[in-house]
């Protein structure tokens, strides 16, 4: 880590022993953990993949239910009561989405719903990057991040490049080591052309929150930015005010909601006002009120608390894995041990065994009972050779699961 002191750990997300977080909580988790019926369905399988998709609550699955048996109908093109029923449905969604976020000027703010992540940042990169750039300006964006948040700003640059308009594309950087942005090497790129940034909140193979605030204080006021939050909505508290960021893109799969389901959240001050081109066409109703179930369960069980509880056993993950010489964990190496100052990963850990090639690790691990991804994670520049386990954990999982996987791996070294 290129400088540990700049990411030291703090008292309320961070508990200095996993162990005495993990039982704090615990009377807190064990019924939430029941509201899962896949879960519960399936109690010798530990389900460690929630960074590619979240499994989903009964109340999720009930409202989901509820809608299509008593209301479902299309939205905005109706007078008859289903049809109103389904257009306010949409547009509260949205209102709750922005409450979520703790949108400081929700009238000023917009959301748009989008089928995930990768469709939200291409309509920020298509339907309003152009307008907002001219020959000779430059962006930064992450080239070591999730590739859907690379491809469509490269995508626009071609776009505009084809119409004569010139938008040099830089990298931004990235400390050695660590997987963290470099604000240091991140200011001396920062020019009176640049006009734009997109990063991400936390990093979807090394699990570090990615001090998006600190990218503002090297841009400055008026430059907009765009956040990935694909691995920090429904994972831990976001707050828009906090991060003065302009957009931020999540998608409902991840965030306990049904797949194809997604939003964008636009803050409307610093540049144009984000209009989706083309025509709208049906909206995705069954997701929105999947969503909106999903975001309303969130609260109510606190994603403070969820963040506490997944931050504590991917400490209690990572400190088992430095033990191990045949293991190389991906990211910080100084943030490993359970008694660390430093940063800890948000709800996932992505490492490789020294011998064993993923994809085998993967196979294996799934025979002893635990579902984890082994691949390259869609990581931007990154191919099949580069291939990990990634561990990816929600407010389901439990302190027995990490420990018996940390017996099985054990017993590969």
């Amino acid at each position: 880590m290129t400088d540990p002191a700049s990411n030291r750990i703090g008292p309320a997300s961070n508990p200095a022993k996993p162990a005495e977080e993990l039982a704090e909580l615990a009377a807190w988790q064990r019924p939430l953990r029941a509201q899962f019926p896949i879960i519960a369905a399936h109690p010798d399988l530990a389900y460690l993949d929630s960074a590619a998709t979240s499994q989903k609550p009964r109340p999720v699955l009930d409202a989901v239910q509820t809608y299509l048996t008593t209301t479902n109908a299309n939205a905005g093109r109706g007078s008859y009561p289903w049809a109103n029923t389904t257009t306010a449905l949409v547009e509260n969604t949205r209102v709750r989405v922005k409450q979520f976020l703790g949108d400081p000027d929700p009238q000023r703010s917009s959301v748009h719903f989008t089928s995930g992540t990768t469709a939200g940042l291409r309509m920020i990169a298509l339907d309003w990057l152009p307008a907002f750039l001219t020959d000779g300006d430059e962006i930064v964006v992450p080239h070591a991040d999730h590739q859907a948040n690379l491809s469509p700003w490269l995508e626009a640059a071609e776009l505009l490049a084809r119409q004569g308009v010139r938008v040099l594309v830089r990298q931004l950087p990235y400390q050695a080591g660590s997987g963290d942005y470099d604000q240091r090497a991140l200011a001396a790129l920062v020019g009176p052309r640049t006009r734009f940034v997109a990063a991400t909140h936390v990093h979807h193979v090394y699990g570090v929150d990615m001090n998006v605030h600190r990218i503002r204080q090297v841009v400055g006021p008026e430059v907009p930015i765009c956040l990935d939050a694909a691995q920090s909505v429904g994972h831990l508290p976001v707050s828009v005010a906090e991060l003065d960021v302009d957009f931020v893109v999540f998608s409902g799969h991840k965030t306990m909601a049904l797949p194809g389901s997604g939003a964008v959240w636009a803050r409307g001050r610093r540049g144009p006002v984000l209009r989706p081109g083309g025509w709208s066409g049906t909206p995705n109703t069954v997701g929105v009120a999947g969503l909106a179930a999903a975001l309303d369960w969130l609260t109510a069980a606190g994603t403070d608390r969820i963040e506490r509880w997944t931050v504590a056993l991917t400490s209690l993950l990572t400190d088992g894995l430095a033990r191990m010489d045949a293991y190389e964990v991906l990211g910080c190496r100084t943030s490993l041990r359970a008694d660390t100052e430093v940063q800890r990963r948000r709800s996932l850990v992505t490492f490789r065994h020294r011998e064993i090639g993923s994809q085998d690790l993967g196979f294996i691990l799934f025979s002893r009972g635990f579902m984890v991804r082994s691949d390259g994670h869609c990581q931007a520049g990154r191919g099949t050779e580069d291939g990990s386990v990634r561990v990816s954990l929600h407010v389901h999982n439990t302190p027995e699961e990490i420990e018996e996987l940390l017996t099985t791996l054990a017993s590969l070294q």
